[in-house]
């Protein structure tokens, strides 16, 4: 079923513009929350992922978080500069690298599980937890998972 045609698309109708702003809105609301602990919403990605295990390469993180991988380069480097991470050659195949946290990395990934939370509560407050499951199984089937 189409349900955009030339004829009555409107930009500012569009699902596309509705999430790009609902994107923007939540990536400032957490970057400003996570603004003490000197990271950003996107490297809180990156360092919960590592911290949960689901990643520990560059190629999965930029997989897993659909960021590119020149930017996933200077996201590492910027961790790495701050002493959040290390970076490692595979012994098995030198081409690969491996991620792990710091110890410093591991006490800011711990005080983003608190911080994560209150602010997607606060943006979600109004919604039931009927609501909530409907938008979340629309958005996995918006998105293919």
């Amino acid at each position: 079923m189409n349900h955009y045609t030339p004829r009555n698309f409107i930009i500012t109708n569009s699902i596309g513009l509705k999430l790009v702003k609902a994107r923007n809105l939540l990536s400032a609301e957490m970057d400003a929350a996570l603004k003490d602990l000197e990271i950003t919403g996107p490297q809180m990605g990156i360092l919960l992922s590592m911290k949960q295990g689901i990643a520990n390469t560059p190629f999965e993180l930029s997989k897993m978080l659909g960021i590119d991988t020149g930017l996933m380069t200077r996201m590492l480097d910027k961790l790495e500069s701050n002493g959040l991470l290390q970076r490692s050659r595979d012994p098995g195949d030198r081409r690969v690298v491996n991620l792990t946290l710091t110890a410093a990395g591991q006490k800011v990934a711990e005080r983003m599980r608190e911080v994560a939370p209150h602010v997607l509560n606060a943006r979600l407050r109004n919604f039931s937890k009927a609501e909530f499951a409907e938008f979340d199984r629309l958005l996995r089937k918006f998105i293919g998972d």
